[in-house]
């Protein structure tokens, strides 16, 4: 899985915030996400997998497995639903 291109992470008055890019801006398409998520998008700018986003949160957060993997897949879940995922 990875984040769809057209899509840039960036700061903006203290919050990561996703921004659209290309000629027909759909601003519906900007959200804002807490430091988990910005980390999580920026993983998912390669083609990546559950089990590394899960192994990944492990090890920048003090978070179990389970909390992390339930993170993991509800995360993924609202960019599919939302189509930000290629």
């Amino acid at each position: 899985m990875k984040i769809k291109d057209g899509f840039l992470l960036r700061k903006v008055a203290g919050q990561m915030v996703v921004l659209p890019t290309g000629d027909e801006l759909d601003l519906n398409m900007m959200i804002t996400l807490n430091d988990t998520g910005a980390f999580l998008w920026e993983r998912l700018q390669a083609e990546t997998n559950e089990d590394a986003l899960v192994a990944a949160l492990l090890g920048e957060y003090d978070v179990d497995e389970t909390t992390a993997r339930r993170c993991v897949r509800d995360f993924v879940k609202k960019l599919d639903d939302n189509e930000f995922l290629a």
